[in-house]
This record gives C-alpha cells, structure tokens and sequence, in this order.
C-alpha cells in the first residue's frame, strides 16, 4: 500500500536556517495570542518548501498552540495536513496534533485519525487512536500506527483490516481481495511490500476462497500495482468450497498464477476451475 505522510515539514520548521513568520498582530510578550497565525519556510536556494497557517495561535514560553491547523510541504510530491488543534513544543520541537487529523498527499493517499504525535529526534510519528488510510489501490484500516516518513514505512499495531483493488487499472472490473488479522501490519511503500502478522485470512470477494496462515507477506508489481508474489507461513489453509488443504507454507507467483503448498502435503494446484482474481486468479489458458 503506497503510504506518504506529510511530517518532513516538521523537521524542517526547527531545523531550516531561513523561516518567516507572518500574523495579523504585532509582536507582544512571551505569553500572546496571535490571529491569522502563518509560518513560512525556505530551503537553501531561497525556494518555498513549507508553510504552516492556523486562524489563531496562543504562544506560551514552553509551547504554540495552533488552532485550525493547515500545512503544506512543498518538494517532489506536495502534501497537505490538516487537524483542528496543534501544539509545537518549543523545547524539543515534538508536536502534537488533536482532532479531525487528516493527511493528504498529492499521488492520493489520504490518513485521519483522531491525534498524531511526532517525535523530532526519533523522525518517528505515532498514535494509538484508530486509523484509516486510503489510495486508489485499497482501504487499511486499524488501531494505532508508528511511521517513519523519509523513509516511507508505516505500521499499523492491531486490528487490521486491508481492503486491496488487485487491479487498480480496471476500475469498471474491481476484484477485491479483504485482509484481516490481530496485526502488527507494516508497510513499506519503496519496496512495494506488506506484510500481515497473526491470525491472518484473506477472502477473494468474487469467489469466496480463503486463505488463512500466522503470516502473509506481499509484494506488488512497481508498474502494474497487480500482486507479484505472496507467501504465506504457519498453520496455512486454503478453503475453496467444501475443500481444504493444509501446509506449512504457500507461495503465490503472480506471473503464472500458481499457488504452490509446501509441508505435509506438499500440493501445487490449478486454480483455473473457478473465475478469481488478484492472488486467486485462475491459471491462463
């Protein structure tokens, strides 16, 4: 899942040489309150790379409290982030986000969750609240999440649940493959990679199929956004109809669309006898 949360901004608030801050007031003392509260920033070359808005901002010796947060990060991919409430510390530079949190990036993945915590030394932004992520390629939604956002990796803590297009390139043709588990979840959006952990099962909604392990990893094709390759580890069964077969482990090529069943049976099966799609596409004529 292509994930890209718009923190770097944040870095960059207390960490660019260049910044302008513009209000509607004039300067007062260490405790004030501010209307019309804008923060800019610039990078080396003189260029906009972020700005930070809000209807109102109380400045204290410890902290700015930013009321009706709007801020956008400017570079390869502009993103956009949103929340009612925000607190800058001012001694560590940690921020706190509260309320309607909503994070847009220009490609078109989108997070909410209720509050958002970024962490300055650790570049780590955390909560425990629910979370709901969405791009053109699925829905995941579940309980807390932990982000490193220049290196594009997210993951989701519990109670996980994926709702996956497998061919985004077909939006008059969806075929939905639904993921669950106990979670954690992580994502890596560099290397097009997922992977599922604990009491995992995943349902082919066009066809009913099934398929249920302790673990599921998934990597997607770059181009295509298609499922390139799945293995599944622990106690794994596969259900299709009154059928059922166990492994130790099952392997997905999405090339040739084979489903592969390692361990006591070892059973490699063709899944062309019944329509699917994504990871339970049938074998090519």
């Amino acid at each position: 899942m292509n994930v890209k949360i718009g923190f770097c901004l944040m870095v960059l608030v207390f960490s660019s040489p260049v910044c302008r801050a513009d209000e509607s007031t004039e300067s007062a003392p260490a405790s004030q309150q501010l209307q019309g509260f804008n923060l800019n920033g610039y990078n080396n070359t003189g260029q906009k790379a972020w700005d930070v808005n809000g209807t109102k901002a109380d400045i204290s010796d410890t902290n700015v409290q930013i009321t009706n947060v709007d801020a956008n990060f400017y570079g390869k991919e502009n993103t956009n982030l949103k929340s009612d409430h925000g607190t800058i510390d001012k001694t560590n530079g940690n921020v706190h986000l509260q309320d309607n949190v909503v994070v847009t990036a220009d490609r078109g993945t989108q997070m909410t969750t209720d509050t958002l915590n970024w962490n300055r030394d650790k570049d780590l932004v955390t909560t425990q609240d629910p979370v709901k992520i969405v791009d053109p390629q699925g829905v995941v939604t579940g309980q807390g999440l932990s982000a490193h956002p220049n290196l594009k990796k997210a993951q989701i803590n519990k109670d996980v649940k994926a709702v996956v297009k497998t061919n985004p390139d077909e939006p008059s043709n969806p075929q939905i493959v639904t993921i669950t588990s106990d979670g954690p979840m992580q994502m890596d959006q560099v290397k097009m990679y997922a992977v599922f952990n604990v009491h995992v099962v995943a349902i082919d909604q066009s066809t009913g199929r099934e398929l249920h392990a302790d673990k599921m990893e998934i990597w997607f094709d770059q181009a295509s956004k298609h499922i390139k390759k799945a293995i599944c580890t622990g106690h794994v069964k596969a259900i299709q109809g009154p059928n059922v077969s166990y492994s130790d482990q099952m392997i997905y090529m999405g090339d040739t669309q084979v489903l592969t069943m390692i361990g006591r049976p070892k059973i490699v099966f063709d899944t062309g006898s019944t329509k699917g799609s994504g990871m339970f596409q049938p074998i090519g004529k």
